[in-house]
C-alpha cells in the first residue's frame, strides 16, 4: 500500500440538513497520483483507502469529483465525533491507496 498525507478543511455537502454529507477534497497534484497508482477503480469510479485523522482510522473509498478533477473523501458521523470536527475544520489526514476490498 502507498502512504500519503495532506491537509484540507471539512465542508458538508448541504449545510443546515442534520444528516449532511461532511467530505475533504484532496488537492489535486495527490489526487492526480492517487489515479495512477490505484489500478482498477470500483463502483462510481471509487478507490478503497485506509483513513487516520487524529486517534480514529478507519477503511472507506476516496470518489472522483468531475468539476475539479479531484477526489473526495467523505467523513463520517463517528470520526467527526470522535475528533471533535465540523465543517469547516481543518484537518490532517493519512491515507493509503491500495486499501483490500
Amino acid at each position: 500500500m502507498v502512504e500519503h498525507t495532506f491537509s484540507a478543511e471539512l465542508w458538508e455537502y448541504s449545510p443546515g440538513d442534520p444528516g449532511s454529507w461532511h467530505f475533504l477534497t484532496l488537492p489535486l497534484e495527490l489526487s492526480e497520483e492517487i489515479k495512477f497508482e490505484a489500478g482498477p477503480r470500483h463502483g462510481f469510479g471509487s478507490i478503497r483507502v485506509d483513513v487516520c485523522i487524529g486517534s480514529t482510522a478507519w477503511r472507506t473509498s476516496l470518489f472522483p469529483e468531475a468539476a475539479t478533477g479531484t477526489f473526495v473523501l467523505p467523513v463520517k458521523e463517528p470520526v467527526r465525533r470522535a475528533e471533535h470536527l465540523r465543517a469547516g475544520t481543518a484537518c490532517d489526514v493519512r491515507i493509503q491507496v491500495g486499501a483490500p476490498s
